[in-house]
């Protein structure tokens, strides 16, 4: 006599919900994910270490090969700079590639397109939806400073 076994767990269920994709193990970018974080939280230990111990504890210890401790201030200080000249070559890129507030080119371009005017005799509640148009730089400056009350 044979005994029919039952189990939570699906063999042919292909999406198994502990980071295995399939047959062929974890998913890459949570490897790489991991891989990451434990490089980062080992580099920055030993950065640590490296600027802040003592060079005689460091040499008791056997590490005896190591950058000058000038350089525990100098790449951070290098990386904070560059990070900030190129916020500011960005910003100054950004305001270079800008039209002028007088030139037309920022109120019309090749997209703009006009309103169609459908004049249509149904009732107030029967009225098409207008199809999409650029509201006139008239108007809206109608609606801004003469309906001002």
């Amino acid at each position: 006599m044979q005994r029919a076994t039952v189990s939570i767990f699906d063999p042919d269920d292909k999406t198994s919900g502990f980071g295995l994709s399939g047959d062929h193990g974890p998913k890459p970018s949570e490897v790489y994910g991991f891989v990451g974080s434990i490089t980062t939280v080992v580099a920055t230990v030993i950065f640590l270490v490296w600027a802040y111990v003592p060079e005689s504890w460091l040499q008791s210890v056997g590490i005896s090969y190591y950058p000058s401790r000038y350089w525990a201030l100098a790449v951070p200080t290098y990386v904070m700079v560059t990070i900030v000249l190129m916020l500011g070559f960005y910003i100054g890129l950004n305001f270079i590639s800008t039209p002028s507030p007088a030139s037309l080119n920022t109120i019309f371009d090749e997209f703009s397109r006009d309103p169609l005017s459908l004049e249509c005799s149904l009732e107030e509640d029967e009225k098409p939806i207008e199809p999409i148009s650029d509201i006139g730089i008239d108007r809206i400056n109608d609606i801004m400073f003469n309906n001002a009350t």
